[in-house]
Parts: C-alpha cells; structure tokens; sequence
C-alpha cells in the first residue's frame, strides 16, 4: 500500500504485512514523515484504543484524547484515508470498529504473566518521578496487543490488588533532588552531593560532607526516597531530604553490568539496621508482652532475640539490642505493664521518669 495523503496536506506510510504463518503476527508500521507531532501522537493512541475494545462511542475516545467528539470524526477520515479501515457500528450501542485485519495480536504471555505484569508498578513513584503519561501510554500499547481473551487481565488486577506504599499516616514528599538524581540515574551522570548524616535528638548534628558520586537507583522505602550509589568501589545508599545541595555533572560513568539493585539494598538496609544497634536492655516479659515484642522493636533486634522469646515459657528475661536507652524506652512504653526494663539503669530510671509524668497527668 503507497502513501496516502491526509486530510491536511500531511503524509502518511501504512503497510500492512498478512500473516504468512501460524508463527507469525499482522503488523501495521506507520511511517510518519511530516505529519505535526501532535496529531500524530493523537492518531496512533486513537489507533490502541479502538484495538483495545471490539466497539468503541466517539464520545468515549473523545474524553480519553481530550478532544470534541468532531475532531474524532474528522481523525476517523483521516485514518480512512491512510488506508486504516474503521467501520461505523450503529445502533444505542454503536460507535467505530477497527477493521480485524488490522488488529495486532502478542503472543507468549500467559494470562498470569499478564497480570503480574500489570501489578508491578508503583503509581506514588511514578508519579513522583515525572512517569505518569509515559507510564500510561505504555500500559494503553500493551493492552491494546493482548489477544482478546487477555485484555481483562489489568483491569482485574487492579479491581483485586493495591499497593500502598507510605506509612500509615504519612504522605510522599517529592525532594528537591529527586528530578535531578533520576536523570542522573537513567543517563549515567555522575552527581556531587552536599549530604548531612541523620543523628540523636539532642546531639550534635555531622558536618556537611561533600562526595561525587555515581548514581545507581533510587529507592522509596516507606515513603521516603533513597539514592544507591557507588563511591570508592563500594555502594551507599543517601536519604534525599539530608541532601542540602546537587549537582548534575556533564560527565557520564560506565555502568558495571549485572548490578542487581534489590540485592545492594537489601544488603545496605540490613547493614544498618543492624549497625545501629549498639546498645542492650534487660527486660522481662508477660506472656502478652513477649507475644507482642515483635510489633515494638525493630527487625533486626526481634530477629535476635526471636528465639529466647519463643521457646522460653513466661514470664521471659532478656536482653535486648537497641539503638539506644532513649528509643528502648520510647519503644517499650508501648507494652504498658507487660514489660519491666531491669537493666540498665539509667534505662529503668527513664522508664520511671515517664511513667511518673503519665500518671501525673491523668491522676491530677
């Protein structure tokens, strides 16, 4: 099929290619060569959508392209024109129908494929990172090449399954580098940080370190964002709100291959959650309180004492990891009287201290 001119003035290539085999799929290639990128965009995303559902109303494509439904007839011959047959359904139910010849089909993708596939996103992240057209319009091609007795599995997925991914009672703050730090992700820049380490309320905060780095991935935990990057032949991970200043540099770095991102997360989470337990309470527990230790303490540390806690019968005595007496006492309050801190100390003494305050205020 020879170009085909359009309504404007504008050219349009189609050549359909029939299956020659059971192995092989109906193809359309559009060639656009002049055509006004808007429009063009507007006609191939017209082109998924009436592949995606056998009959489709104007005003239907005219709400999903944001368009009068006048501008959709107008495209309708213009697609006619181009040698793309759409056929008129009339009738309550009717609209257009994109001629079968012309459907694309993709094979290979069992039904639970397709559905796990359309599962994996996480809408806060793209949404955050700027994605959410490129998302969408990617998730409206795939759709519209599934088989038809594919084409309901995103939609199943996403009426039975939600991933929420903050905290309870917690929003996503988008940083101030993270548009920056994508790009440096994605186009392998090198980028120099102004960073602040975290600290203990009441000391004294780090001084600001200044590192060029290279930016592997980025990674929301909780609702918070991360940068993994590499730096001096190992990896660290940077919390973007300590970020004070960036800068993406012009300089690009080469990539080692194979680097499984989850992987040095996960190494670099458990790297610190347990590093920072450098301290220990003694404590002992009812049996509610040892069946709820889990809830109050931190992965690792109930990782740690899993254990004693399970095979001991109550009431258990145990010593505990924790980051320090401030948080074992602001984590173990939570138990009430199912748990007694008996050592150390200033650990019991800061129990006491807020136990007396408590009591103060609702006994006065």
């Amino acid at each position: 099929m020879g170009p085909a001119r359009l309504g404007d003035g504008y050219r349009i290539r189609v050549t359909v290619a029939r299956c020659c085999s059971r192995r092989r799929l109906r193809t359309v290639l559009v060639n656009l060569r002049s055509l006004e990128h808007v429009r063009a965009a507007r006609l191939i995303n017209l082109v998924m959508l009436l592949q995606r559902q056998e009959v489709v109303t104007a005003a239907y494509l005219a709400r999903e392209l944001d368009v009068t439904p006048r501008t959709i007839a107008r495209d309708m011959v213009e697609l006619a024109d181009a040698g793309i047959r759409v056929e008129p359904v009339r009738g309550r139910t009717g609209g257009y129908r994109l001629s079968q010849d012309l459907r694309l089909r993709l094979g290979g993708l069992a039904r639970e494929e397709v559905e796990a596939l359309f599962l994996s996103g996480v809408p806060e992240a793209v949404r955050a990172l700027g994605l959410s057209r490129a998302s969408a319009a990617a998730r409206l091609k795939l759709g519209t090449a599934l088989a038809p007795a594919l084409r309901g599995a995103p939609s199943k997925v996403e009426h039975r399954f939600h991933l929420d991914a903050p905290g309870w009672f917690c929003e996503i703050d988008t940083p101030p580098p993270l548009t920056d730090l994508a790009r440096g992700v994605w186009n392998d820049h090198l980028v120099t940080l102004d960073y602040r380490g975290g600290h203990r309320p009441g000391a004294a905060p780090p001084p600001v370190v200044s590192r060029t780095v290279q930016p592997y991935g980025l990674v929301l935990k909780a609702g918070v964002w991360y940068l993994v990057a590499r730096v001096d032949e190992t990896f660290r991970t940077y919390r973007l709100d300590r970020i004070i200043r960036w800068r993406l540099e012009t300089e690009t770095f080469r990539r080692i291959r194979d680097v499984d991102l989850g992987s040095v997360w996960r190494s670099a989470s458990h790297r610190f959650g347990a590093s920072i337990l450098t301290e220990t309470v003694t404590i002992r527990l009812t049996h509610d309180g040892a069946a709820r230790l889990r809830h109050v303490v931190s992965p690792h540390a109930w990782e740690m004492v899993r254990a004693d806690v399970v095979d001991a019968e109550p009431p258990v005595t145990l010593r505990l990891p924790v980051e320090s007496t401030e948080v074992a006492v602001a984590e173990l309050i939570r138990l009430g009287a199912d748990v007694e801190i008996l050592e150390p100390k200033s650990a019991r003494e800061q129990m006491v201290s807020l136990v007396a305050r408590m009591a103060a205020v609702y006994l006065d």
